[in-house]
């Protein structure tokens, strides 16, 4: 049977480009069609910003690589008009395990709380993704938005200017020049682009490595729909393991294998295989379908933006895959930088604005490497002290729930909140600090919808058990109001979502739905001061 990552969904055409006196120039060429790119891609031509991608390849990842999609990256997906595609077809799941040598010590539920849309996280394997956001794309292309997907087109020189990109990209028919206003590069951790500039990653490559298989398999009941995490299992002593389940009875196992290894042998079927059955049982019948092997990278550029070149996901930053932290934040990277290149390019906001991209995203990365660097610090101990200490936690956590925070098997991703950022207006005292400005916002039901399904990727006011008018401009942006009560459906999680001690509520919602301001009655003054603010004027 044919699978989806063997079959072209963009080959190669020639475009008007190549046929051109002089180079062309688009408002944003996006470098790389992996799922940071294609969404960067979306995002810009939902706001008629002309975007053109390109791509050495002309077909979607092979292997399941990224496969933990979180909550708030779904909510994001829901936003591009993707979200429902990918919920359908993923393995949704919330309970993790985690098991200490023979035996479980504990468990938890990463979305205890109801009123959410979407789940904690679901398993889709990244072909699958990138699958609908390609054909998100061509939805959108039928409807006359402007992006153009190049396959089989190779970028080999970035030539950066003070107005424009010069973008040479190789094809099969030869080379072409073209100009970019602004070069978002969403080209992985070999980053060409990157390369191309002579720039390169701060930070820490830890001295191990894990094997990822991808198998085929049957249901079991021995591998029930969780994320399971062993210590020093007796299949892998000494090792960690982990294990999830995703769509079309497809299993992703990691192994971890040490640091001197031959990459080459251990990747070979003949030596994999065994220790999968060691895991899996000596009688599992299963197909392998993809292997690799990484190290664990905690590292980042120094700075995001550079001039006109704008970098985003793997490309910018690197961590490792325990927490599910690298394609989720990257998709967090598009969600922040959009709006902002959409303002700047409108001229409604100065360049500068650009700059709170690369000074919101850097804390983000920091959150993310510092998270993920801790878990590779438990996860593979490095001295006989630090082995003792993790191994001690284990035991106690299994009776102890209070020592059960120390464990840490990947600590999963969460959105990162953007305390300090300079766009962050008031904030009135006696709300939960959970939606403080900064923070991306929590749904919940309301009569006319979801919650975040009614935030439309513009500047709104959420007003609670208050009045405010049904619009307003500031600086030439329209500001639209989304009206709760705590009388209407939801009522209860609105009070302890975003109400707290108060009575009432209005917040400043920026059009990334993260909130930007927050007061307790509606004051027009204020509230244009606070958009002036987010939009860096």
């Amino acid at each position: 049977m044919t699978k989806i990552f063997e079959v072209p969904l963009y080959p190669y055409r020639r475009s008007a480009d190549q046929d051109a006196v002089s180079p062309v120039t688009h408002p944003v060429v996006v470098v790389g069609a992996g799922p940071v790119g294609l969404a960067a891609a979306i995002d810009l031509a939902l706001k008629n910003i002309p975007v053109v991608v390109v791509d050495e390849n002309e077909r979607v990842s092979w292997g399941s690589r990224a496969i933990c999609f979180a909550k708030r990256q779904l909510e994001i997906f829901d936003r591009l008009g993707c979200g429902d595609a990918m919920v359908n077809k993923g393995v949704v799941w919330s309970l993790g395990k985690v098991f200490f040598r023979d035996r479980k010590v504990f468990e938890f539920n990463l979305l205890p709380e109801g009123g959410h849309k979407r789940p904690a996280f679901i398993n889709l394997q990244q072909y699958y993704l990138e699958h609908y956001l390609v054909e998100r794309i061509r939805a959108l292309q039928a409807q006359g938005k402007p992006i153009d997907l190049r396959g089989a087109s190779n970028v080999v020189a970035v030539e950066p200017g003070d107005r424009r990109v010069r973008v040479t990209v190789e094809t099969p028919e030869g080379a072409y020049d073209m100009n970019a206003q602004w070069l978002i590069a969403c080209d992985g951790a070999a980053s060409p682009v990157r390369n191309l500039l002579g720039l390169d990653f701060v930070g820490r490559v830890f001295e191990d490595n894990f094997l990822i298989a991808d198998v085929v398999m049957p249901d079991s009941p021995r591998f029930p729909v969780e994320r399971r995490f062993w210590f020093d299992p007796p299949f892998n002593r000494g090792q960690s393991a982990l294990l999830h389940k995703q769509p079309d009875n497809v299993w992703r196992i990691d192994l971890q294998l040490g640091w001197n290894i031959d990459k080459k042998e251990e990747s070979k079927p003949e030596n994999v295989i065994p220790r999968l059955k060691a895991f899996l049982g000596e009688d599992a019948q299963f197909e392998l379908e993809w292997v690799s092997i990484y190290a664990f990278q905690c590292r980042r550029m120094e700075k995001f933006r550079h001039g006109r070149i704008i970098f985003a996901g793997d490309s910018a930053h690197q961590v490792s895959p325990f927490g599910a932290r690298g394609a989720n934040s990257g998709v967090q990277d598009i969600d922040n930088l959009a709006w902002k290149l959409k303002l700047v390019l409108d001229g409604v906001a100065p360049e500068g604005l650009l700059d709170t991209y690369d000074f919101e995203r850097v804390c983000g990365a920091d959150e993310n490497i510092s998270n993920s660097s801790r878990s590779t610090d438990f996860i593979t101990p490095k001295s006989e002290t630090s082995r003792l200490f993790r191994d001690a936690v284990l035991d106690l956590s299994e009776l102890y729930p209070a020592t059960r925070p120390m464990v840490n098997s990947g600590r999963l991703s969460v959105p990162c909140t953007y305390d300090g950022s300079p766009l962050n207006g008031p904030d009135d005292a006696g709300m939960p600090r959970r939606t403080r400005p900064g923070s991306p916002a929590v749904d919940l039901p309301t009569p006319e919808g979801w919650l975040l399904d009614r935030l439309n990727g513009g500047f709104q006011l959420v007003t609670i058990n208050t009045e405010a008018p049904e619009r307003l401009f500031v600086e030439g942006i329209e500001v639209s109001l989304v009206s709760l009560s705590t009388r209407s459906v939801g009522g209860d999680h609105i009070r302890k979502r975003y109400l707290g001690s108060v009575e009432s509520a209005v917040y400043l919602m920026r059009p990334d739905q993260h909130v930007a301001a927050r007061w307790g009655a509606f004051n027009p003054e204020a509230v244009q001061s606070a958009v002036r603010v987010a939009i860096g004027r």
